[in-house]
């Protein structure tokens, strides 16, 4: 049985509310702010996003980012993102209105309410293959070959549902914090056990665990 199940997605930003409506239009869900300006896109049976305030801006490129289809660029555009690049009529990598990067791919039959469908979550590596594997071992799920043939795409697995978790092969060193991240509910101790190392445990501010996995994505576990 898996030791951990997905639980939710985070996005830093400076201006939360403006950055959950972007993507609540984008691939739908019901935004919530609370007192403190900080969002939550609620997905039902999707998994939900939450959007929290921080003061630093972007300053690299995303290191997590979502892959979407999309039925055309424009529709993306007209709710507020830009193109970085283009690849071909079929892809191109936009940015959302705080400019964190996401890769949509163009099918102009797309059947959805929304202008795009999220379908994967990739995740920069230097170590793909072996940080696909780890996690693997504690979410489950089947892995698959990704563009190159490398077992570095996860399916099926805990929490995720229909969404593919991409380890995408990188170059560049990490240099911040990731902008955006994961939350899992398991117990901290067996993560450690597992070779996650622990930053914050619950304290009277957060009723959580940060953590970082062996290739340094932060993320947070809820026991």
């Amino acid at each position: 049985m898996p030791s951990a199940s997905l639980k939710d997605f985070c996005i830093d930003a400076m201006l939360p509310v403006p950055v959950a409506k972007f993507w609540a239009a984008a691939i739908g869900g019901e935004v919530d702010v609370d007192e403190a300006g900080e969002a939550l896109i609620r997905r039902g049976k999707d998994v939900d996003i939450w959007v929290n305030r921080v003061p630093e801006p972007k300053a690299v490129k995303n290191r997590v980012h979502f892959d979407v289809y999309a039925r055309g660029a424009e529709d993306l555009i007209a709710l507020g993102a830009t193109v970085v690049a283009e690849y071909g009529p079929n892809r191109a990598v936009l940015a959302d209105v705080e400019g964190n990067e996401f890769c949509a791919f163009l099918d102009p039959q797309l059947e959805s309410d929304t202008p795009a469908r999220l379908f994967a979550v990739c995740t920069d590596s230097e170590n793909p293959v072996e940080i696909a594997r780890w996690w693997q071992g504690l979410v489950g799920g089947t892995l698959i070959p990704g563009s190159d043939g490398a077992p570095r795409w996860l399916r099926d697995g805990a929490g995720w549902g229909d969404l593919i978790w991409k380890f995408v092969p990188v170059a560049d060193e990490r240099v911040v914090k990731n902008r955006w991240h994961w939350d899992v509910r398991a117990d901290a101790a067996e993560l450690v056990h597992d070779g996650a190392r622990a930053l914050r445990g619950p304290d009277t501010d957060i009723r959580w665990t940060v953590l970082t996995d062996p290739d340094g994505n932060e993320f947070c576990a809820f026991g």
